[in-house]
């Protein structure tokens, strides 16, 4: 299409800037644009003026971009809308084959690709109309097949589109994130096998961390000679899309068609996903494959950058929440380390009972900050030497729920929260602060229980000296069914007898704190 010809284009978005790009760019590319900041104004510019194509925003005030849509259909169904949003969904899809838009781009759209889709359609649209003033009937049914198959194409990109986007917003872990990228790869380019690979930074070597799909032709030297194609692309930065493998890359000729593209992160490539397809189990890659697969790079990205973030903020947060915990330790010389040492004995009871990693990662967070709510409590009561009124015993009383506080405001720790709430619940219901029985009580803030009186009466504190052993162990077992599980305090005894017990807090005493999870 010759830029000289001056069609006119009528652009719609609620965004200025948007608008002003998309004129001046136009406008030096020879055609005639206007502008219009929603769909009230956009009507009163069609009244006026003769349209060529129109693209417009769906969200927008006073009146959105499928009704005017609706209105330029009814009006002149010769001028063509290009719908441009940056939320696509299948419902939004499905109104506007209703509306006669012709295409359907997805922000960020670059303005090359804007120029593009005004060219194709204003082709299509000199044939739609000559097919409307010749009265072809034949060939006006073959154009609207034709848009039809195109539209659902558009459709069947959308619901790929959205599945890319829908799945990525919801993995909890840059691992998962690894994994389901070359997921989607075999499920989207129907490919034989697909890895990813994080880049190092330093030396541009690749490491392969996810893989699917049966190996071709898997051996040293293959490997070697695909990582040699990765780092050129490294190199290059620009994804590499072989649709028939003409062996121009040394690549064996079992591999016939292949894919290489970079994810970036801040303009950084920190890793790669590579796509084979052996021809036969699996189709020749096209420039449609790539796109799909450069666009679920981009947004693997976003998510792996989001968890990064995450993950700092998490780990800084409960640095803080734990020095919090030293802090009110130190105000006491009677008691500091004791919640490291009351989460090195947990741990080692639920390691006993077998408890999930996903526990025994909880029981390490959530011992160590079981007592941060004494950060609440005067130290005339904390330190008293003597013995507390009952107010005072109150009061002390309060801080499961001041520290079950503190750890809620992150948002993200509930099992941690309960846990620390439940510390000082009794198994006959005698405890504090919900006075819960039994099983009512989570299992780890049973075995927490048991953990926390047993540092506590083996350690000296300002108003008595530390206990011996047969007398610790007598309090125990007096408690077992009253205060204590009978199971935990059963394993607890077994744990102690072993040797276990006192080995994990040797070796917790040497351990250097992780605040990752």
């Amino acid at each position: 299409m010759n830029k000289e010809v001056g069609h006119t284009i009528l652009f719609v978005d609620d965004e200025e800037y948007i608008l002003e790009i998309a004129s001046e760019y136009f406008e030096s590319k020879g055609y005639r644009p206007l502008t219009a900041r929603d769909g009230i104004e956009a009507i009163e510019i069609i009244e006026k003026e003769k349209i060529d194509c129109c693209f417009t925003d769906i969200t927008m005030p006073r009146m959105n971009g499928l009704e005017l849509a609706e209105f330029i259909r009814k009006k002149d169904n010769t001028i063509p809308v290009v719908i441009i949003t940056a939320h696509p969904s299948l419902d939004n899809t499905i109104q506007t084959l209703k509306n006669g838009v012709v295409d359907y781009l997805i922000k960020p759209v670059s303005l090359p690709q804007m120029e593009m889709s005004v060219q194709r359609i204003l082709r299509e649209r000199e044939f739609f109309v000559e097919n409307i003033l010749l009265k072809k009937e034949v060939e006006h049914k073959k154009r609207l097949e034709k848009i039809n198959q195109e539209l659902i194409s558009k459709v069947d990109e959308l619901n790929i589109l959205n599945k890319i986007l829908t799945d990525f917003a919801i993995i909890n872990s840059t691992a998962d994130i690894f994994n389901r990228v070359v997921e989607m790869t075999k499920e989207i380019a129907k490919s034989s096998e697909a890895n990813f690979y994080i880049i190092n930074e330093e030396i541009k070597i690749p490491f392969k961390v996810a893989s699917i799909g049966e190996t071709i032709g898997s051996n040293e030297e293959t490997d070697e000679k695909i990582k040699s194609v990765i780092v050129e692309v490294v190199s290059d930065g620009i994804p590499l899309l072989i649709s028939e493998n003409n062996s121009t890359r040394g690549l064996p000729c079992s591999i016939k068609s292949f894919m290489v593209i970079p994810l970036k992160i801040r303009n950084k490539i920190f890793g790669v996903l590579t796509a084979l397809s052996d021809g036969i189990s699996s189709n020749f890659f096209t420039e449609k494959e790539l796109y799909y697969l450069s666009f679920m790079t981009q947004n693997a990205a976003h998510s792996i950058e989001n968890h990064a973030l995450y993950e700092n903020i998490y780990e800084n947060f409960f640095a803080t929440l734990y020095a919090l915990v030293k802090t009110t330790e130190a105000r006491d010389p009677y008691t500091q380390e004791h919640s490291d040492r009351v989460t090195a004995i947990a741990i080692s009871i639920a390691k006993a009972f077998q408890c999930s990693l996903e526990d025994i990662d909880t029981l390490n967070f959530a011992g160590r900050l079981h007592d941060i709510g004494k950060i609440g409590i005067r130290d005339n009561i904390l330190l008293k030497p003597g013995s507390l009124t009952q107010e005072e015993y109150e009061k002390i009383k309060e801080h499961p729920v001041i520290g079950a506080n503190i750890v809620g405001h992150i948002g993200l720790w509930d099992k941690e929260k309960i846990i620390i709430r439940c510390h000082h619940e009794c198994f006959d219901g005698r405890g504090y602060p919900l006075k819960l029985k039994g099983e009512e009580i989570p299992f780890l803030s049973r075995i927490l229980s048991v953990a926390d009186v047993y540092d506590a009466l083996s350690s000296d504190r300002a108003y008595r000296k530390k206990m011996e052993e047969a007398q610790i162990f007598k309090i125990i077992t007096d408690g077992r069914g009253r205060q204590f599980d009978p199971c935990v305090v059963d394993m607890f005894l077994k744990l102690y007898e072993s040797g276990i017990i006192s080995k994990s807090l040797e070796e917790f005493s040497n351990m250097e704190i992780n605040f990752k999870r």
